[in-house]
């Protein structure tokens, strides 16, 4: 039974690697300060605090915190980073606060996981770190080309995991992430998932707004495909020193498509509403899964259609339970 930590565990996609690891019979330390996490995320688990044997250990705290970092890494097998400031527009408003979360704070796991002797580290990069090049799809020898401080704090932490695979010998793997969603993520926010803002807004019975023509496209992958990656690259770490890992669906969307699937699903008749594009955003993003499949065995299982009605039915109980006690959104 090893002990893994999870920054940003109470998130949407730590608290699922969360339920995966529990449900193999490994044990988990949640670091997470809950500005974007929830413990509603960790309820069907065991949770309570460092040194109290459940399942789930719950340390409240922030990755710009070194302390905090020493202290979570303590007597850990290896880290997953899943603590990130997520939005395009919220980094672009503040390049600083964005690179102090998603640099710094990738600095300050580092060396935690450096000083507890923890022997792997998996890092959840971004598709973001491609930018605006046309190529199709994206592959990891591409250069990268960020467009948002979001972005280059992204690219910067995977060059840090690579320094500290080469000079002190920590096995890490930075997992490129191509639009993830599924249940649990956020929607009550404009800085959330595109189909978790879509899904509140048409259970409203509201028009959700499509920043650009909605011919943009997306790898949208489901949440599942993105745990089943986590957790080849913690267990059978690549090789390759500091490896980078696109983890996406491998078929590209428009938004417009999503949105009509989405309509449809909810059973909904309703035309979005467009909007200027924003700062920072992509054209289109896919995928190259080669290296994936090759250094971790990773294949997605689920496609997005399937996830997304998993997803939708998720939102729909959401929102009804909201509505009995007469608080929706």
């Amino acid at each position: 039974m090893a002990l893994y930590l999870i920054s940003g565990g109470a998130g949407f996609i730590g608290s699922h690697i969360a339920s995966a690891l529990v449900e193999r019979g490994d044990r988990v330390r949640v670091l997470d300060n809950l500005s974007t996490g929830s413990l509603a995320n960790l309820e069907p688990l065991d949770v309570g605090s460092p040194g109290s044997g459940v399942a789930v250990e719950f340390q409240e705290g922030s990755i710009t915190d070194l302390d905090a970092c020493h202290a979570a890494a303590e007597g850990v097998d290896g880290i997953f980073h899943e603590a990130a400031q997520v939005s395009v527009p919220a980094s672009v408003a503040d390049p600083m606060g964005s690179y102090e979360v998603n640099v710094l704070g990738t600095h300050n796991l580092l060396e935690a996981a450096r000083a507890a002797g923890a022997e792997r580290f998996v890092f959840a990069a971004s598709s973001a770190a491609y930018g605006e090049s046309k190529e199709l799809p994206k592959h990891e020898g591409m250069s990268p080309q960020p467009c948002s401080p979001y972005a280059s704090g992204k690219v910067a932490a995977e060059h840090l995991l690579s320094v500290y695979a080469r000079c002190f010998n920590l096995q890490t793997v930075s997992l490129r992430y191509f639009n993830v969603f599924g249940p649990r993520q956020a929607d009550d926010s404009p800085y959330t998932g595109v189909i978790a803002i879509f899904a509140r807004a048409l259970l409203e019975g509201r028009a959700p707004t499509i920043y650009g023509d909605g011919e943009q496209t997306r790898d949208f992958t489901f949440v599942d495909n993105v745990v089943q990656a986590n957790l080849s690259a913690m267990d059978s770490p690549p090789s390759e020193q500091g490896a980078v890992i696109n983890v996406g669906g491998g078929e590209r969307i428009s938004l417009n498509q999503l949105f009509a699937a989405m309509a449809d699903g909810l059973g909904v008749d309703l035309e979005p509403v467009y909007g200027e594009t924003r700062a920072g955003d992509v054209r289109h993003s896919l995928a190259d899964l080669t290296r994936a499949r090759d250094l971790i065995g990773y294949t997605p299982t689920l496609g997005w259609r399937d996830g997304l009605q998993r997803t939708i039915e998720w939102y729909r109980q959401v929102f009804a339970s909201e509505v009995e006690r007469g608080t929706p959104g």
